[in-house]
């Protein structure tokens, strides 16, 4: 098992550009099950879960070609078995997004229960809910989801509890109902408007996306296209944070400040310079950074994939920091890893108060999900010493080929083997 070891004290130096974002390829990969047409996509990061999602569709007979690394064609023309198995689902909740698709396009589905999660509950009843109300007949037996619908029909439904994957995959099961489906109280994220992007270009009619209402209007079948990824706005905000943390100065390209809003004004808050040319962002960390308080919440507002990286920062800023956690009731675990470095946090709740300037020091962690890797990631490079991160296979899934953009920004991280 991989192992980063890093050597803190280093700033950040230099120009990085930005990977295609993971949260919004694996629902457009999904949506190459919608037309029997070629589908060509670009800017598709180089990652783990992305790496799943294209063995899942494969296992259905879709037949894929790569003429570029950053690029795949995707042939759905033949979908042999519409089937999720348990054995890829447990490595990636995200393949729940096949069974949308599925459903409209082969008018059966069947996709194992994702079971449980390291960060907290993401229940699937508002997937099966919109579906039902599509008129889907839906059972659970043996945990897996088995749904059949000989055609979908456009339906109104209301999110009980707003959720990114449930409105991408009624999005896309909805694209090929007959007539017009409204969902209300769905999620607003960058990487919904990106994927109502592509399916529109595909032929689909989509309004309302990035609102908490869109409207679908079913359409006969769907076209290929070439389409490209959006920038990883998770991943521009993790090495905003990063630059920050040091008193770099880096110039990131590929990026959206419209996509980032909330995490550039508390990194600003925080005391870090940040200027915006197009896509391209110069963050410059050269004076004391300053508490601010952070708390998460869906969409435009700060997101809870960068609260554990804001968590890192702040223990290098001067006051104390409150950040509270909104969305899962158990994304506090790398607390206990920043403490072993020298942290200073106290968790009531689900809130850590973070009292910032102090020194870290260099330690044996241990990363516990996805973004807890990059924020310990962020604390080696502030860290006095070494930091050596295992279980790094969390990070893989997320971030394309991080050590390498960092070395290259001047830091001293090197990828291990163990021994």
């Amino acid at each position: 098992m991989d192992k980063l070891v890093i050597e803190g004290g280093h700033r950040l130096h230099g120009e990085v550009r930005i990977s295609g974002a993971k949260n919004a390829a694996l629902p457009i990969l999904c949506a190459s099950l919608l037309t029997a047409e070629p589908l060509t996509l670009t800017n598709v990061p180089r990652l783990n879960d992305v790496r799943t999602m294209r063995a899942l569709l494969s296992q259905m007979g879709v037949r894929q070609q790569s003429d570029e690394p950053d690029a795949v064609t995707l042939d759905a023309s033949q979908i042999d078995w519409p089937l999720a198995p348990y054995e890829l689902v447990k490595t990636m909740r995200a393949s729940i997004l096949a069974l949308g698709p599925l459903l409209a396009r082969c008018g059966e589905a069947r996709v194992s229960l994702p079971g449980g999660c390291a960060i907290g509950l993401r229940p699937v009843d508002q997937h099966v809910k919109g579906l039902q109300a599509m008129g889907a007949e839906i059972d659970l037996t043996h945990g897996y989801i088995n749904a059949r619908a000989p055609r979908l029909r456009g339906a109104s439904f209301v999110f009980d509890v707003v959720t990114v994957t449930g409105t991408e995959n009624l999005m896309m099961a909805a694209v090929l109902a007959d007539g017009v489906t409204t969902l209300d109280n769905a999620a607003r994220e960058p990487e919904i408007v990106d994927l109502a992007a592509c399916l529109g270009a595909m032929g689909a009619k989509i309004s309302g996306a990035g609102s908490d209402r869109i409207v679908i209007e079913g359409v006969p079948h769907l076209r290929g296209t070439r389409y490209a990824i959006m920038p990883d706005r998770i991943e521009t905000g993790t090495f905003l944070a990063a630059a920050s943390a040091t008193h770099g100065d880096v110039l990131v390209r590929g990026a959206s400040i419209d996509a980032l809003a909330a995490v550039v004004d508390k990194l600003r808050e925080a005391g870090a310079r940040i200027d915006v040319d197009g896509d391209a962002m110069r963050v410059r960390g050269n004076g004391e950074l300053r508490a601010a308080n952070v708390r998460t919440a869906p969409f435009p507002a700060f997101p809870t994939d960068m609260q554990a990286q804001f968590m890192a920062l702040a223990t290098r800023a001067a006051g104390a920091s409150v950040i509270t956690e909104t969305i899962f009731e158990n994304r506090m675990m790398h607390v206990q890893e920043l403490k072993r470095l020298g942290a200073d946090i106290e968790v009531e709740g689900n809130a850590a108060i973070v009292r910032g300037a102090t020194r870290l020091t260099g330690a044996n962690v241990m990363a516990t999900d996805l973004r807890a890797s990059a924020c310990l990631v962020i604390a080696g490079l502030i860290a006095d010493g070494e930091t050596t991160i295992d279980r790094i296979y969390h990070l893989d899934r997320g971030y394309e080929r991080i050590e390498e953009k960092l070395s290259a920004l001047g830091a001293s991280i090197r990828r291990v083997g163990s021994t």
